[in-house]
Formats: structure tokens, C-alpha cells, sequence
């Protein structure tokens, strides 16, 4: 009965990745909130949130409106992962440590 009856839910629509010029939106919008962050000394938009909202609000909403939610959150994530490791490069390079060039896999 139910499951042949004519009526149907209907069909969820697939998500349509962005295409270049959406995608170059989300990422001037990335750049206009990192840099921000920059500016107030913010490295993890995640775990200091507040203060993030409260410096860079306008920035972090324009955004979240340009990119699509999980490329918000990867970004978030990679920025601090770069600065991560940066700071540790940079220590490296204090302690004197040298650049060894290891040859390419086969």
C-alpha cells in the first residue's frame, strides 16, 4: 500500500560546488577576516571566538555569507595549522637548525 502509492517525497536537492567567481568571493572574504585577525593578534577564530566576534564581526560575517560552512570551518582549522607552523619554523631557525634537502621519491 504505502509503498508504491503515487505520491512522493520530495527529492533533496544535491549541493552544486562553487564555481570560480564564488569561490573567489569566499576568498577575499577569507583574506578581509584573517587579516583582521592579524591586526587584533587573533591566530584560532575557533577557540577565541568571542574576541574574534567582537574585533572582526563585519569581517566574519561577510565571510561565512561568501563560502560555504565547511569551507569556513576547514579555514578556521588551516589558519591555525599554518601559524602552528610557522612559529615552529621559526624557532627552528632560531635554534639553528638547517634545511636538509632529501631527494624525491621514485
Amino acid at each position: 500500500m504505502g509503498w508504491l502509492s503515487g505520491s512522493s517525497a520530495p527529492a533533496a536537492k544535491e549541493p552544486v560546488a562553487p564555481n570560480r567567481s564564488q569561490r573567489a568571493v569566499c576568498w577575499e572574504g577569507r583574506d578581509k577576516f584573517f587579516s583582521c585577525l592579524d591586526k587584533h593578534d587573533i591566530t584560532d577564530a575557533i577557540a577565541e571566538k568571542e574576541k574574534a566576534s567582537k574585533e572582526c564581526r563585519k569581517e566574519e560575517l561577510e565571510f561565512e555569507k561568501a563560502c560555504v560552512g565547511s569551507w569556513v570551518e576547514y579555514f578556521k582549522k588551516q589558519r591555525v595549522m599554518l601559524k602552528k607552523r610557522e612559529k615552529m619554523m621559526d624557532q627552528l631557525k632560531k635554534e639553528g637548525a638547517q634545511k636538509i634537502d632529501l631527494p624525491k621519491p621514485l
